[in-house]
């Protein structure tokens, strides 16, 4: 016998279970290829009550405490409000110790009583570049933000009495432009708020390259806001000639 189920005129099929967030091209990819081969289809969408769920009921959460009679309960799968309710149902079920950790919690079961003692990192790693990253960390925090809001670069070249010898010059990165507001125009407007910027500092403070990198970023960023309705990454370099 061939050990694959062939489908054709005539079959059914059934989907009894709802579909991953995230799935949703694939299964209907299978779906339709299906419906093409001549075979009806059945799903939970089309017929609610053949749904059927792999986590198990109020019911059969007591049959299993029944069965396994455990000292501590500690649930760890699903949101906050259900790792809280399944505790709750466990103490009713008459379980002696319950435990409902967040993630990262360190639970001791023993010696003494079962409760949370530390914190431990936890989430998840992405391999970027060929190195490990947590998923907030900063580098794909910020590509976000970049891939979001696009990016402009500023730079000024200065004299050490820290007059302007060149730009401020702005470019741009992955932000539109319009056909009356062309990108030469946009960025020559940004280059004059960037100037505005440095002209409103004092003395002491144009000898300070990092004072002036903050002023320049927050006047495109603010100038920006007006013009894309965003705030895109901006990044300001200060050359001293």
């Amino acid at each position: 016998s061939h050990p694959f189920v062939k489908l054709g005129q005539g079959d059914a099929c059934i989907f009894s279970s709802r579909v991953i967030p995230g799935n949703e091209v694939p299964i209907r990819a299978l779906q339709n290829r299906l419906a093409d081969r001549g075979v009806r289809l059945y799903t939970e969408r089309d017929h609610p009550g053949i749904h059927v769920s792999g986590h198990p009921c109020r019911d059969e959460l007591a049959q299993m405490y029944a069965w396994a009679r455990p000292e501590i309960a500690v649930p760890t799968h699903g949101e906050r409000r259900h790792l809280l309710e399944h505790a709750a149902f466990a103490k009713d079920l008459q379980v002696p110790q319950t435990v409902s950790p967040r993630n990262g919690d360190m639970v001791r079961l023993a010696p003494g009583r079962a409760e949370i003692i530390d914190e431990v990192q936890a989430g998840r790693i992405y391999v970027d570049g060929g190195m490990l990253t947590p998923e907030n960390g900063d580098a794909l925090r910020e590509r976000r933000h970049a891939a979001f809001n696009g990016m402009l670069a500023v730079s000024v070249a200065l004299d050490p009495r820290g007059k302007i010898v060149s730009g401020p010059q702005v470019r741009a990165l992955g932000l539109p432009a319009e056909a009356d507001y062309p990108m030469e125009d946009m960025m020559d407007d940004l280059a004059d708020e960037a100037e505005r910027a440095m002209d409103r500092l004092k003395g002491s403070e144009r000898d300070d390259d990092e004072a002036i990198e903050k002023a320049i970023s927050r006047a495109v960023k603010k100038a920006s806001q007006r013009v894309w309705g965003r705030r895109p990454v901006v990044e300001t370099t200060v050359l001293r000639i």
